[in-house]
Parts: C-alpha cells; structure tokens; sequence
C-alpha cells in the first residue's frame, strides 16, 4: 500500500499544506494512522479511501493549528511577554484515552451491525454508507418499503442500544422519540 499510494497522496498533501515536509510528515502519520486500523482486526474495503479520509482529517487539523497559532501571535503581548505555545494544551481527539475510546467506539458498533440479521445488516449499510433511499433498496432488495423502513427501525435502536451502553445510559429511555429520529 505504501508504494503504491504514497506519491500520489504525497502530492495531494504538498497542494493541500503548502510546504513539501510538512506534506511528508502528514502521508507518514496518514499511513501510521491506517495501519493502526488494519492491525486492530478491523476489515478495510479500501484502504486508499480510508488513507485519503485520514491524510484530509489530519490537514484540517494541521489548518486548525495553524490558525490557532496565528491568532496566539497577533494577540500576543509585547515581545519578550509572548506566551509559550509549547505549555497550551493540544485538541482533546488527540489524548490517547479519547483515542482509545474513539476505536474501542468504533469496535462495538461494528461489531453490533455485523450481529444484526442479514437481511437488516444488508439494509442498514446500503442505506448508511451507500447512500440508497428507502425506495431504491426496496428495489435492490425486493422487498416493500415498509419493509426498508422496519429493518432499518431495527438497526438504528441496536446502534442507539450501542451507544447508550458506550455512553452508560439506561435503555428504559427508548421508545417513540428516538423511533421518530430515524425517519429524519
């Protein structure tokens, strides 16, 4: 993968960022990043979309950076009073208990889709990450579209049930709000 891709995305950082080394150092941490994620268990469909996903995430921190930066030095006080940049606290998604639970996030809902039944799976993911509408799965899948409406009911309380459990909450609180909100 890392021959394959690192040219190219190398040269999509370097017009991204504006400076060859700083491009380099973002593919690094984008490729790093990714094999994280294969190492975990977790199966990658397309690792270069799930490298380009990453190298752009990580530009627009690079720009938040950058920016924050900025807005520290016009402010600052006269020269010798500048505060130590190096003392500020960096973004909370990059502490290493946020990206543990981050993956660890990631690990149950996966795993709660893939417990779902087949048919339920089938429609969740066409809907959620191929993008279909109801109608259009009705057709992919032969079936009605109350049908669609049903299986995907199914799935979004078992992902909400997921989440519930990452977040510690009680499951007594389902119910019609949360059946309304899958509709929208």
């Amino acid at each position: 993968m890392f021959e394959r891709y690192y040219r190219e995305l190398l040269n999509f950082l370097s017009r991204s960022v504006q400076d060859r080394d700083t491009a380099a150092d973002l593919a690094q941490e984008s490729y790093a990043r990714v094999l994280a994620a294969q190492q975990t268990g977790e199966a990658v469909q397309d690792p270069r979309a799930l490298l380009y996903r990453t190298a752009r995430n990580l530009v627009i921190d690079q720009h938040r950076r950058s920016s924050i930066r900025a807005e520290l030095e016009t402010a600052a006080p006269a020269a010798g009073d500048e505060p130590a940049l190096e003392h500020l606290p960096g973004p909370r998604t990059l502490e290493p208990e946020t990206i543990l639970a981050s993956r660890e996030g990631l690990a149950a809902l996966v795993a709660t889709i893939d417990q779902l039944p087949p048919r339920c799976r089938e429609a969740f993911m066409l809907y959620k990450f191929d993008g279909l509408s109801y109608a259009q799965i009705a057709e992919h899948m032969g079936i009605s579209t109350r049908t669609v409406e049903m299986q995907l009911q199914i799935a979004m309380e078992a992902c909400w049930r997921c989440q519930d459990r990452l977040d510690g909450v009680a499951h007594a609180r389902h119910g019609r709000a949360r059946t309304r909100r899958a509709k929208s």
